[in-house]
C-alpha cells in the first residue's frame, strides 16, 4: 500500500486513537460452560470481572486507558487466554489474549481485526486492518509476565515503520461467582 507522508502520519494516529479509544455500553452476562473439543477433551471457561489497563508513553507524555467488563478464562495446552467481547464506536469487538511463557498474542475481530505477536525481546510483525487498508505493526516485548489473576505486558510498538510508543497493558481479573453479572 502506497501513501502520501501525511496521510500515512494521518492514518497512523487515527488508528492509535482506535486501539485506545473503548466504550463499554452494556454489561455481557457469562454463565460457567464445558465446551467439547476434539479428541473427547472438555475445557471450562470460567467467567471472569476483568480490568484492562493501558499505558501509553509517547512524545513524553502518558495516557492511560481503563476497561472493566466480563469475559471468560480458560487453560490449554500450558497457556492460559482471557476472551472478552466490547463495544466500540466502530462496532462490537471480540478479543482472546494468550499468554503461554515468554511469548503472548492478542486477537482481535469483529469491528476491529488486530493481530499483535509478543515474545520476549523479539522484535514480531502482526497486523492492523482497517477498511481502508492492512497496516503492519511491530512489537518489542520487554516484559511478559503472567500470575493469578493478571496478565502483564509491556511493549514498544510501532506501526507502518514509526514508532507509536511503549505500552504497558496490565490485565487483572478475577472468577465471576455471579453467574448473571
Amino acid at each position: 500500500m502506497f501513501l502520501r507522508k501525511n496521510a500515512t502520519k494521518h492514518l497512523v494516529k487515527r488508528i492509535d486513537e482506535l486501539i485506545r479509544k473503548t466504550t463499554f455500553y452494556a454489561k455481557i452476562a457469562f454463565k460457567k460452560e464445558k465446551r467439547e473439543v476434539p479428541l473427547g477433551l472438555s475445557i471450562t471457561e470460567i467467567p471472569m470481572k476483568i480490568n484492562v489497563k493501558t499505558t501509553i508513553r509517547q512524545h513524553g507524555g502518558k495516557e492511560v486507558y481503563e476497561l472493566s467488563l466480563f469475559g471468560r478464562y480458560l487453560e490449554k495446552d500450558g497457556a492460559v487466554f482471557l476472551k472478552y467481547e466490547e463495544m466500540q464506536d466502530e462496532g462490537q469487538v471480540r478479543t482472546i489474549v494468550k499468554v503461554a511463557g515468554d511469548e503472548a498474542l492478542i486477537l482481535r475481530g469483529g469491528a476491529v481485526k488486530m493481530r499483535l505477536p509478543f515474545r520476549l525481546h523479539k522484535k514480531l510483525h502482526g497486523s492492523y486492518e482497517m477498511p481502508f487498508g492492512v497496516f503492519e505493526t511491530l512489537t518489542l516485548a520487554k516484559r511478559i509476565e503472567h500470575s493469578d489473576g493478571l496478565i502483564d505486558i509491556l511493549y514498544d510498538f510501532s506501526m507502518q515503520g514509526k514508532p507509536a510508543g511503549t505500552y504497558h497493558l496490565e490485565i487483572t481479573f478475577q472468577e465471576d461467582n455471579n453467574e448473571y453479572s
